[in-house]
């Protein structure tokens, strides 16, 4: 990953830290994003603090200015974006309606900033991408996005649309040289997943600990794996 430029949306904790410190370990240089400022120029610093370039751009990923913004001011800074991963989520109210207890409100918020955000990144990233005829987008699913649960109302919703999305680009840009996967990191000890399970009563995998497939559909041992769904606690394509 020496001096491959990394974009990683919702870097501000959780998975997207986690992903960001790993990448930059690695070398890479990075392009990371949230909404909430203080957070992210923490997780900058730590990255900073491992030998990594870094820019830290405050966008709200859903919004098309935003992700225009934040693509732009990449591209000038680092000259083109090799690696996506589109990790901006959110779980929507906590306890989690029933779908048709579910605030249409609420409903539209969660779709737009977990699936909509990854379609609005990838169509602007892809533009650079399909210039070079490279690159590699690693979308991050969820097990309730592959079998529908009672009670993950919305954010499993959002989920199933990711992989439709990872899905239909991946056979759209099957004669190109950009590859999209996706990845489920599984239950992990977040602040998404105490709220998700409140009363979660067994142990979790730490973000950190999941990081190792993301490494690897980021780099060139990955060329020519696209359209792939892969579990990141096993490692395994599922």
């Amino acid at each position: 990953m020496k001096n491959k430029v990394v974009m990683i949306t919702g870097a501000s904790k959780g998975l997207g830290r986690a992903l960001t410190l790993a990448f930059a370990k690695e070398g890479a240089r990075l392009a990371i994003c949230a909404r909430t400022e203080n957070a992210l120029l923490k997780v900058k610093q730590e990255a900073e603090s491992l030998g990594a370039k870094v820019l830290a751009v405050i966008a709200d990923v859903s919004r098309s200015r935003d992700v225009d913004r934040f693509v732009s001011i990449t591209e000038e800074a680092y000259g083109q974006i090799d690696v996506l991963i589109n990790n901006a989520s959110m779980l929507g109210p906590s306890p989690m309606p029933l779908l048709l207890d579910y605030p249409e409100e609420d409903f539209a918020e969660v779709l737009r900033v977990n699936a909509v955000s990854t379609f609005l990144v990838t169509k602007r990233v892809c533009l650079g991408m399909l210039e070079r005829n490279e690159g590699s987008i690693i979308n991050v699913t969820s097990e309730a996005g592959h079998i529908g649960y009672a009670g993950w109302g919305a954010y499993g919703v959002s989920k199933f649309a990711v992989e439709g999305i990872t899905q239909t680009l991946a056979d759209e840009l099957s004669e190109t040289g950009i590859r999209i996967n996706m990845v489920d990191p599984g239950e992990m000890d977040t602040d998404m997943h105490r709220l998700a399970v409140p009363d979660c009563d067994y142990p979790l995998a730490k973000p950190e600990e999941v990081v190792d497939i993301f490494l690897y559909l980021a780099s060139n041992r990955a060329k020519g794996i696209t359209g792939k769904r892969f579990s990141a606690q096993s490692e395994e394509e599922v």
